[in-house]
């Protein structure tokens, strides 16, 4: 089982803070590897379109921004980043 998950929070993916699932945009699933390559690659490029920067960690953890998407940080009393997040698990 092979999966593609995209996240939206205001910090990069691979940091899976407690209750991190809540910004769970989307999970798809994949039995065949190849068929899972395909849609990553797909959604890389999709990303890589529209999103300027891009950070990735361990090669499983993928982090697209841009400097105009923020939000307001109560907590922190400042804008916060929103990261685009792709996790990739393999089973």
């Amino acid at each position: 089982m092979f999966k593609i998950i995209y996240m939206k929070a205001d910090y990069e993916p691979w940091w899976q803070f407690d209750g991190w699932q809540d910004y769970i945009v989307s999970i798809e699933e994949f039995e065949a590897e190849e068929v899972f390559e395909n849609a990553l690659a797909e959604k890389l490029g999709q990303f890589r379109k529209k999103f300027p920067y891009e950070n990735i960690k361990n090669q499983k953890y993928y982090a697209f921004w841009t400097h105009e998407e923020r939000e307001y940080c109560e907590a922190c009393e400042d804008d916060a980043q929103i990261y685009h997040g792709i996790i990739i698990e393999k089973e």
